[in-house]
């Protein structure tokens, strides 16, 4: 997973974390690289479902501006609500990928999301943690008021 920073989350996320990561070198070890994303979901699914770790594949997700809904997305496989799997068959992530991640975590107010890449030789290369942590806000809710505006 690199040397990228690591943020450690309440222990029971860090094992289901870690569960899932065990379950899909189980899929990358019997299948190995160069097989669609959807031949991965599928078969981490059964995976996971062996090892009966609750999750759901296509989950779909709202996108919501001041209480509207204004998008919708589709994660590939959340885990037992907690945890949000992004599965690549890609020669390398890019930062959108990432974006992605963090966009569905802001979406679904969720902390850690695994971006999962099944066409590295080994999986522990394609293995990436995003941690998504909300920011407080700086200043008040209330806008501040725009140039020659007056406060009345």
């Amino acid at each position: 997973m690199g040397l990228e920073k690591y943020q450690e989350l309440d222990p029971e996320l860090e094992a289901l974390a870690q569960a899932v990561i065990g379950a899909a070198i189980e899929v990358h070890r019997q299948l190995g690289p160069g097989f669609l994303e959807s031949v991965y979901e599928k078969a981490l699914s059964i995976e996971l479902s062996s090892r009966n770790i609750p999750h759901a594949c296509q989950h779909p997700t709202q996108v919501c501006y001041r209480g509207a809904v204004v998008g919708e997305g589709r994660i590939d496989i959340l885990v037992a609500e907690r945890l949000i799997l992004e599965l690549k068959c890609i020669d390398r992530f890019e930062p959108i990928h990432e974006a992605t991640v963090i966009s569905y975590l802001k979406a679904t107010n969720l902390n850690l999301g695994l971006l999962i890449n099944f066409r590295k030789p080994r999986l522990v290369d394609g293995l990436k943690r995003v941690v998504y942590t909300p920011q407080s806000p700086s200043r008040t809710s209330r806008p501040s008021p725009l140039r020659g505006e007056s406060n009345e």
